[in-house]
C-alpha cells in the first residue's frame, strides 16, 4: 500500500528491452534506498513495481511486464525521464493523502494547464469508462500523487485539480505539458460504492432499464448523473 504522498523525484537511468518485459534502472536521491531490499515495492509514477536488483546505494532495477507497459505511461517512458516515487507504506504510517494500491486504472490526458499566481490548475480528460468514479471534492491519484478533485464535468469527460507550490516542487508535475499522458488510480471506496449502486439499480430496474436509458439519453443525461 502507498499513501499518495510523493517522497522523491527519481530518474530513469537505463531502460533495457527483454523478452516479454522491460527493465528499468532508476537513480534515486541519496537516502531513498536505505534498507531497500529485493522484493520491496516502490510506486513509480503511481505504478507499483518490485525491486529485482540493487545496483548501488542510489540505484535499483525493476522488471515491468508487458501488461503493465500496455496500460500505463511506462510503456512510452524514455531514458532520462523524471518520475514520482514512493516507498511502500510501513505499518502505522501516517496516511497524508489516501490509500493507494499502485494499480493504475487508466491513462488520462492533460487537456489544459492554467498557471495562476500561487497555483497550477490542470484539466484532465478521463476515458468514459472511468469518468463515473470522478466526483468533485473526491480523491484521485495522478502519477502516484493523491489529489483532491476541484471540479468535474462528466458529460465532457474531464476533471480539474489545483496544484499548490509544494506539490509542484515535490513532484514531476512541472515537466508535464498539455497532451501528456498521466496514470490514474481511482479511489477504491468510491469505485465500490458506485459499482454497488449501479448493480442494485440494474437488478431492481432490469425490466425498465432500456426505457430509462432511452429517456435519459433524450434529455442528455445518464444513470451516472444520479449516482452518489
Amino acid at each position: 500500500m502507498f499513501t499518495g504522498i510523493v517522497q522523491a523525484v527519481a530518474s530513469l537511468d537505463a531502460i533495457e528491452e527483454r523478452t516479454g518485459l522491460r527493465s528499468f534502472t532508476i537513480e534515486f536521491p541519496a537516502g531513498f534506498c536505505e534498507d531497500l531490499a529485493i522484493g520491496a515495492s516502490v510506486a513509480v509514477d503511481g505504478v507499483c513495481l518490485t525491486v529485482t536488483h540493487i545496483e548501488s546505494a542510489t540505484r535499483a532495477r525493476f522488471d515491468v511486464m508487458q501488461q503493465s507497459l500496455a496500460i500505463t505511461t511506462l510503456g512510452a517512458a524514455v531514458q532520462g525521464q523524471r518520475v514520482n516515487v514512493e516507498r511502500a507504506a510501513r505499518e502505522g504510517a501516517e496516511i497524508g493523502g489516501h490509500p493507494l494500491s499502485g494499480h493504475v486504472d487508466c491513462v488520462a490526458r492533460l487537456l489544459q494547464r492554467r498557471v495562476l499566481e500561487n497555483n497550477l490548475v490542470w484539466r484532465i480528460a478521463v476515458p468514459a469508462s472511468h469518468m463515473r468514479y470522478v466526483f468533485a471534492k473526491g480523491y484521485i491519484a495522478v502519477n502516484g500523487a493523491s489529489l483532491t478533485i476541484a471540479e468535474c464535468d462528466r458529460a465532457a469527460g474531464w476533471f480539474e485539480v489545483w496544484l499548490i507550490p509544494e506539490t509542484r516542487r515535490a513532484t514531476v508535475f512541472e515537466d508535464k505539458r498539455e497532451g501528456d499522458a498521466l496514470n490514474i488510480e481511482i479511489e477504491r471506496q468510491t469505485a465500490v460504492i458506485v459499482d454497488t449502486v449501479r448493480a442494485a439499480v440494474d437488478e431492481r430496474l432490469a425490466p425498465l432499464t432500456g426505457a430509462i436509458h432511452a429517456l435519459l439519453k433524450d434529455k442528455g443525461q445518464s444513470l451516472d448523473d444520479f449516482l452518489p
